[in-house]
C-alpha cells in the first residue's frame, strides 16, 4: 500500500468516526460503534470476574450497587432531558466489588464497573464512593474507552505511515524513537489527561443529579493526595491530572453541579 493511499485511508477513518459527546456538544473520535465494542467488553468484564474475587451479599458490595444503580438513573434522566432518549440502550450496568487491596475502580464500555476493596477506606461512606462511581460512569457515558481506542490507531497509522515512507534504516530509527516519545508526551497523555477530566466534571454532575453532595468530590481528592504520599509522577508524564489539579477543579465546579441538580428538583444533598 503506497504512503498516500495509506494516509488518505487515514484521514477517512477520522472524518467518518467523528461521535457528538453529549455532556459536552464536541466530536469526538470514535471509530467503534456500540455494537462492535460492547460485546467484546463484556466478555472480557465476565472473564475478569471469574478469575478475581467477587465480593458478594456485604454491606459494602451492596452500597457499591446502589450506588451505581442511582447515579445511573441519574445519568439517563439528564439524557432524555437534554434530548437524548435512547442513548443507554445497549448498556448493561454492572457493578462488582472485587477483594484486592489495590486503591482503584474502573469501568469497562458499556456500563461494566468494578470497585476495588482497597479504595473503600479513602471512600469512607456512600458519598465517597458515589464520587468514584460517577467518575466510572462518566467514562462509560462519553465513550472514553473507544475514543482511546481510536486515538491507538492513529498512532499506529501515523507510525506505519512514516516507516513507509523513510527509507533510509538510520533515519527510520530515528522517526521511530522520535515519534514513539513525541506522540505519546505530546498526544497520548494529554488525551488521556483530558478524559480524566471530562469524566471528572461529568461524574460531578450527575452524582449531583443523584443527590449526593459534589462538594465531597474534592475531600476525596485531598483523601487521595494523602494516601499516594506525593509519590505521583509530574503531570506532564501521567494519564491522570495532578491530585492539586483535579481538587482544584472539583471545587469550582461543584457549585455548577449544584446548580444543574436544581434543574431536576434535587435541593438537598447527601
Amino acid at each position: 500500500m503506497s504512503k498516500n493511499i495509506f494516509l488518505t485511508l487515514v484521514v477517512l477513518l477520522f472524518i467518518m468516526g467523528c461521535k457528538t459527546n453529549p455532556f459536552t456538544g464536541k466530536s469526538t473520535l470514535n471509530f467503534y460503534p456500540n455494537t462492535s465494542i460492547f460485546p467484546t467488553a463484556f466478555a472480557q468484564y465476565d472473564e475478569f470476574l471469574k478469575e478475581n474475587k467477587v465480593v458478594e451479599s456485604t454491606t459494602e458490595a451492596k452500597m457499591i450497587t446502589s450506588v451505581g444503580q442511582r447515579i445511573a438513573t441519574a445519568a439517563e434522566r439528564w439524557l432524555n432531558s437534554n434530548g437524548y432518549p435512547g442513548y443507554l440502550k445497549d448498556y448493561q450496568w454492572e457493578y462488582n466489588l472485587v477483594q484486592d487491596e489495590t486503591v482503584n475502580a474502573w469501568c469497562m464500555p458499556g456500563g461494566k464497573i468494578v470497585f476495588y476493596t482497597g479504595i473503600l477506606p479513602i471512600c469512607q461512606d456512600e458519598t465517597g464512593i458515589a464520587v468514584v462511581m460517577g467518575h466510572e460512569v462518566a467514562h462509560a457515558l462519553a465513550d472514553h474507552g473507544a475514543q482511546r481506542m481510536s486515538a491507538g490507531m492513529i498512532q499506529q497509522g501515523v507510525a506505519v505511515a512514516g516507516n513507509i515512507a523513510i527509507n533510509d534504516l538510520e533515519k527510520r530509527n530515528i522517526f521511530n524513537q522520535a515519534y514513539g516519545i513525541g506522540s505519546t508526551v505530546g498526544v497520548m497523555l494529554p488525551f488521556s489527561r483530558s478524559h480524566e477530566t471530562e469524566a471528572d466534571r461529568i461524574g460531578l454532575q450527575i452524582m449531583a443529579i443523584a443527590g449526593y453532595n459534589p462538594d465531597e468530590a474534592a475531600e476525596l481528592w485531598k483523601r487521595m493526595k494523602v494516601n499516594s504520599g506525593n509519590q505521583a509522577p509530574p503531570e506532564f508524564l501521567s494519564t491522570h491530572p495532578s491530585n492539586d489539579t483535579r481538587i482544584a477543579n472539583l471545587t469550582s465546579w461543584a457549585p455548577l453541579a449544584k446548580e444543574e441538580a436544581r434543574k431536576y428538583g434535587v435541593t438537598t444533598f447527601q
